[in-house]
């Protein structure tokens, strides 16, 4: 007989452990059936379209209700949240692999990608468990108005970096472009309009022409056409960096040292680089919410499909970038070729184009976290609620054109993505999520009366995984800030710009 429902403080209804499914004694993943995939696959081309389109069925799961009220099906929801990982993040991976160590970076990166996957699908587990709507929510039900708040900093902090990362990149990649295909005498300093195609006119003019709009919506769903191109894209920019990079000159190159080749001593700011890319927390429960009749069996194959692919990518820049360019690899990798290299020009447009795009997710995000200041109060949620239209306005033309202003004043995209990954990624990833697991499962359960069976299967499955990964996310928020400080303050962050 399954365990009733019991009433937690503040009015929660917490659902019984035993009605989520377990994963063979594992981390509350989901059983699925070898019938879940029966399906035909004609043309291997279309493996990935037939793997969404057959998710877009509920899949049942006992003592799980779907939730009716998206409208993005699985291919819409696979593309904003492969989107929201290959963002800003995928470019700086050969950097990343340049701190680790080649060895390390690709054992950092599988481990990483297992550790995200998890994380992501327990804000999902959080949510039911503690019949909250927002990630927010959930921790507030956890840990309280001061818990609400770290996270409310980690997640605006997050995705307002995040904002001026794009608009870095905005500013290295569109002016060479446009630079390369128009003739100098337009382009040129002698042209009445040069002044046009310099780096700080084009940030203001693209950002306000196409990513100001596109920030202005309020579902995140219509999102989903320019979350594809930007995929389409990223894969050019994969494609066009792996093919380009055994060409350049000797002189844009430099030897990787025998640390380099390994595992090398700035490790931790290599974790941070690599969480930068992986970690889109910020964005989940939205993501979630978006699917039609979503569950939290269809949201673990949408993040392990994600996640995958996000990592087959991102080890594929990591390890050519790298490998290429050796000790001179810089924060943005596309800033190690010349400007004049028109094949990686396109790749410069398509990854400039992806940054315009991704850059209104960042802005749900942080405007979401505002609305929770705007309308909370101490015990409410405001799920449910909704800015009026001069609210949304103001807030959403702020955060666009004060992150657009700190992308005018510097090209080093590194220690940006070093910052924000050890500090705000790590908070929303690896120790806020096992931490409301762990306080969630223990209420789920009396422990002294226990079983000894079911004390060690809670131990063993729920308590120190969740340890383990808090402990790991602080070691990486202390040693890589650390580190990244360091470096900066004696100017290691230099000679980051493209070289003409």
């Amino acid at each position: 007989m399954s365990a009733e429902p019991k009433t937690t403080k503040k009015d929660y209804t917490s659902i019984p452990q035993t009605n989520i499914p377990h994963h063979n004694g594992g981390l509350d993943g989901d059983t699925v059936n070898e019938d879940d995939f029966d399906f035909d696959i004609d043309n291997e081309d279309d493996l990935v379209d037939h793997t969404l389109e057959s998710m877009d069925y509920q899949v049942e799961v006992p003592g799980e209700e779907p939730t009716e009220t998206g409208t993005s099906s699985m291919r819409m929801a696979f593309l904003n949240m492969a989107n929201s990982i290959l963002g800003a993040g995928i470019i700086g991976q050969p950097f990343a692999f340049r701190n680790s160590g080649l060895v390390g970076g690709i054992i950092v990166m599988v481990l990483l990608t297992i550790l995200i996957d998890w994380t992501l699908r327990l804000i999902v587990i959080n949510s039911h468990l503690s019949q909250t709507k927002s990630y927010q929510d959930t921790v507030n039900h956890c840990y309280g108005k001061y818990g609400k708040i770290l996270l409310l900093f980690a997640i605006s902090s997050f995705a307002y970096g995040g904002c001026m990362a794009f608009c870095v990149i905005i500013g290295d990649t569109i002016p060479h472009v446009l630079k390369a295909f128009i003739p100098t005498s337009i382009t040129g300093p002698d042209s009445a309009i040069g002044w046009l195609f310099k780096r700080n006119v084009i940030i203001v003019l693209f950002t306000t022409c196409i990513s100001y709009p596109l920030s202005l919506n309020r579902d995140i769903s219509k999102l989903a056409k320019a979350s594809g191109f930007a995929l389409v894209g990223m894969l050019i920019i994969v494609v066009l960096t792996i093919v380009r990079a055994p060409f350049v000159d000797s002189s844009l190159r430099a030897p990787l040292t025998k640390l380099e080749w390994t595992v090398n001593y700035n490790i931790f700011q290599g974790i941070s680089v690599i969480s930068f890319a992986l970690v889109c927390h910020h964005n989940t429960i939205l993501i979630y919410q978006s699917m039609k009749n979503a569950s939290i069996s269809k949201f673990a194959k949408l993040t392990h499909i994600s996640c995958i692919v996000s990592m087959i990518c991102c080890l594929t820049m990591g390890i050519n970038g790298v490998v290429n360019f050796g000790d001179a690899t810089k924060g943005n990798v596309l800033n190690n070729f010349r400007s004049d290299d028109n094949w990686i020009n396109v790749a410069r447009f398509c990854f400039g184009l992806n940054m315009l795009t991704t850059f209104p997710l960042e802005v749900f995000v942080v405007r979401d976290v505002l609305k929770d200041v705007i309308l909370g109060n101490a015990e409410g949620s405001t799920a449910d609620l909704e800015l009026n239209k001069m609210q949304h306005f103001t807030i959403t033309t702020i955060l666009v054109f004060s992150s657009m202003s700190v992308s005018l004043l510097t090209c080093n995209l590194g220690i940006i993505l070093e910052l924000i990954g050890a500090t705000s990624a790590s908070l929303m990833a690896y120790i806020i999520p096992p931490l409301c697991y762990l306080k969630l499962s223990w209420d789920q359960i009396d422990y002294k009366s226990s079983s000894k069976e079911d004390k060690r299967e809670f131990i063993i499955w729920k308590a120190l995984p969740s340890i383990a990964c808090v402990l790991f996310g602080f070691s990486v928020m202390f040693i890589s800030s650390f580190m990244s400080i360091t470096q900066a303050v004696q100017g290691g962050t230099a000679g980051h710009c493209v070289d003409d």
